[in-house]
Parts: structure tokens; C-alpha cells; sequence
């Protein structure tokens, strides 16, 4: 299984209370973020099963769905819907998780 892989497993085990919190306040905000952290994972794992271009572009699906939870997160939080602080572990997953799939989309064969 690949790291990056594993880190999306651990992003939406990271996600459930966050998810409910904006669910609470916004129900489609909070399934776009539940939405886009499960198209991290599933993309990423779909991705591993291709070869060439298309691995890749499974790849960077993946990496958009990333940056789609961070922003969703950073419009909940601006919205007061979650605290700011309760954010660190995510940001800090997705920050990873980025990376990994950067290096994913980038790689010099």
C-alpha cells in the first residue's frame, strides 16, 4: 500500500467530529468535506491499479480533492462553524498528504 495511501486513511479518521461540527451548522458544506476526503482515498487507490498517464491523472484528481477539504475547512472555520485550533492535526495530514502526491504527479521515470 502506498504512504500516500495511508495517510488518506488517516485524514478521514481525523475527519468524523470536524465533519459533524460543520454538518451541524452547513449539511452541504460538511458533505463536501466527508465527499472530497473520500475521493482522496479512493482516487489514490484507483490510481495504484493504472499505469501511465492515466496513474497519474488519478493521482492529481486526488490531490485536487486534498486541497478541496483544506479550503472547505478554511470556509467552516471562517464561518465560525469550527474552531480554528481544532484544525492543526487535519492541516497537518493534508499538508503531508499533498506532498506525497506531488511527488506522485512529478516523477522523473
Amino acid at each position: 500500500m502506498l504512504i500516500a495511501q495511508q495517510v488518506a486513511t488517516q485524514l478521514i479518521h481525523a475527519l468524523p467530529g470536524l465533519v459533524e461540527q460543520v454538518r451541524g451548522k452547513d449539511a452541504s458544506l460538511g458533505d463536501q468535506v466527508r465527499r472530497a476526503a473520500s475521493s482522496v482515498l479512493l482516487n489514490i487507490a484507483e490510481g495504484n491499479r493504472r499505469g501511465g498517464k492515466d496513474r497519474t491523472h488519478h493521482f492529481r484528481i486526488a490531490a485536487g480533492s486534498a486541497a478541496e477539504v483544506g479550503a472547505a475547512l478554511e470556509v467552516a472555520a471562517a464561518w465560525g462553524y469550527v474552531e480554528e485550533g481544532s484544525l492543526g492535526e487535519v492541516r497537518a495530514l493534508l499538508d503531508r498528504q499533498l506532498a506525497l502526491l506531488w511527488g506522485l504527479t512529478h516523477r522523473r521515470d
